[in-house]
């Protein structure tokens, strides 16, 4: 391959576009990789559309390597196969829904799987014909309330995502270690470093799960991880370890205590622990949020307390999670008008099972737990309001925000947080869409076995953003070579027989099978050249400036910097030798 910029279908832009938030975003633009149509939407240019096949090839590769085979479905979807799932409600706005002339039902396909479960439904019947898996790489369409960091979170974006079918749970389980395996090596070919941790399901059901993140500041996810025994997990699949129970013998009646202008936890530490006598934290409060629950597909509307201690806030992405696919929010003053019962800024667990509104609490809530809470009077909180005695909860929730240092569920030791960029997720789904569609091979006894199912997603287009975000300096790009649009950059620095030069040498390199990327542009400074070169990220660089009347060339390393002048009639072989 040689590329000749002279006529190559790009500009590089020297400002940051007005809109980026994020190092990926701001260079993939200004580089001339990528260019915004609509929020969340973008075009690839020439070398952004070589990176975007480079990755594409890359997850294809390992895709066949275990044994998968690609399949390909239509963007456009009929309604019918997300009805008979549920997910035509459940995925509420997220869907792009829309309808042809008829006035029939369609959706732009968020993701695949009951098209896969009904293909195999289509053509297997019998045990003989499994396990298979099958694959697609598709683009895919979300209608993001948010489209940000430009391919990092779009509403267009390609993925491969594929499907395990197995005949029982053992067969999932080893087709999910395969599909972990080929992740493995995917991500590592493709030079992102990554993290494996526990994750929730979601809207896709199922029970083992898995995520892959990217660690890096400006990620989206929050994930613990554990340096003594290894445990990482996405910050919404964190579970709490609770404390033993306790005896509450000993523990004082609920008292009812005056408190006055009081509307933060803080402010009703300081007063109680000053007018009443008290010696407290913000721990030893029991908070009380509450949220009204909607249900997709359905007009009810739940009303629902969730409990946690009062040090803690309520993070709601763990709280959507874990209440999924029901559609937390928050109650508002329109919504206390409508339940009396409900004393805003003084709401204690005592009265909700009278009310009859359920209550869920903090794990660490536990039985003889005693706290500081409402009293469901304006004005005042009560003492000594012990879990178990003056209270009881209708269950647990894991909805508070966890924090460095919160104790490891498998070893006990403080975690660590850190922030990532989803790339890649995992599932064992089980048979949630082999039974929406009767997905059964016959076994050899002539009885129906139903067929069990994994699903695995990778963000293509979104690793082009996630190895961005990770291989670039303060100069621009600092492509892998294995996804990088060229294997060489060569600068002729503007002087004739210089650009000849150039083209001589990548003419050559071309013929012995490296792809090139040569700058031959007439009347364009030596310094726009360089920072161009150094903007695009191809890993090695050539140029072909003044040393030529020496007979040299200098042979830069993008990543690590190192420069070194070589003789021309070597460039070649020192080339092919640097990017062996």
């Amino acid at each position: 391959m040689l590329l000749r910029m002279s006529s190559l279908f790009l500009r590089t832009l020297r400002d940051d576009p007005a809109d980026a938030e994020v190092p990926s975003h701001k260079l993939l633009v200004r580089a001339g990789y990528v260019r915004r149509v609509a929020p969340g939407i973008y075009s690839w240019l020439p070398l952004g559309k070589l990176v975007l096949e480079n990755v594409t090839r890359i997850v294809r590769e390992e895709m066949n390597r275990m044994g998968a085979q690609e399949v390909l479905f239509p963007a456009l979807l009929p309604r019918e196969y997300y009805e008979a799932t549920g997910r035509w409600t459940e995925y509420g706005d997220t869907l792009f829904r829309l309808q042809d002339r008829k006035g029939a039902d369609y959706l732009l396909g968020p993701t695949h799987e009951e098209l896969f479960t009904d293909m195999v439904k289509g053509e297997y019947s019998s045990y003989k014909d499994y396990p298979v898996t099958l694959y697609q790489i598709q683009t895919k369409y979300r209608d993001e309330a948010r489209p940000r960091a430009g391919i990092l979170r779009g509403r267009e974006f390609l993925m491969k995502d594929s499907y395990s079918f197995d005949l029982d749970d053992d067969g999932l389980k080893r087709s999910y270690e395969q599909h972990r395996e080929a992740y493995i090596r995917t991500f590592d070919r493709l030079g992102i470093r990554y993290k494996i941790v526990f994750a929730q399901s979601g809207a896709m059901g199922g029970s083992a799960s898995e995520e892959f993140l990217a660690p890096t500041p400006t990620g989206e996810d929050t994930f613990v991880a554990c340096h003594s025994c290894g445990y990482a997990a996405n910050a919404e699949a964190v579970t709490t370890p609770p404390p033993a129970a306790r005896s509450y013998e000993d523990v004082p009646p609920l008292r009812v205590m005056d408190t006055p202008d009081t509307p933060t936890i803080e402010t009703l530490v300081a007063h109680v622990n000053e007018h009443h006598g008290l010696s407290i934290t913000a721990a030893e409060t029991l908070k009380n949020v509450v949220v009204k629950v909607t249900t997709p597909g359905s007009d009810k509307i739940e009303t629902l307390i969730i409990g946690v201690p009062g040090d803690r806030e309520v993070d709601f992405k763990r709280l959507e999670a874990a209440l999924a696919p029901g559609e937390p929010a928050i109650f508002e003053a329109a919504d206390f008008a409508r339940h009396p019962g409900l004393v805003r800024g003084y709401i204690g667990p005592q009265v909700l099972r009278e009310l009859g509104i359920r209550y869920l609490v903090d794990p660490r809530v536990v039985t003889g737990t005693s706290w500081v809470t409402g009293a469901n009077e304006p004005g005042k909180h009560a003492a000594n309001v012990v879990a178990g005695r003056d209270f009881t909860p209708d269950g647990t929730i894991e909805a508070a925000e966890v924090r460095a240092g919160d104790p490891c569920p498998r070893c006990g030791s403080g975690l660590s947080i850190d922030r990532g960029i989803e790339i890649g997720h995992i599932f064992q789904l089980g048979r949630k869409y082999a039974d929406a569609a009767g997905l059964d091979a016959l076994g050899p006894d002539g009885k129906p076995i139903r067929i069990t199912m994994g699903s695995y997603g990778i963000g293509v287009s979104r690793a082009v953003a996630v190895i961005a975000e990770q291989a670039y300096d303060a100069l621009g790009l600092v492509w892998p070579r294995e996804v990088a649009p060229a294997d060489v950059h060569i600068v002729g620095t503007g002087k004739e027989n210089q650009v000849e030069a150039a083209l001589e040498l990548a003419g050559e390199l071309a013929s012995r099978g490296v792809r090139v990327l040569v700058d031959d542009r007439p009347q364009v400074s030596p310094g726009v050249k360089f920072k161009d070169a150094e903007l695009l990220g191809v890993p090695t660089i050539v140029v072909v400036g003044r040393g030529l009347s020496q007979g040299v060339v200098e042979l830069r390393d993008r990543v690590s910097g190192e420069k070194s002048e070589i003789p021309l009639t070597e460039a070649a072989d020192r080339v092919v030798a640097a990017i062996a």
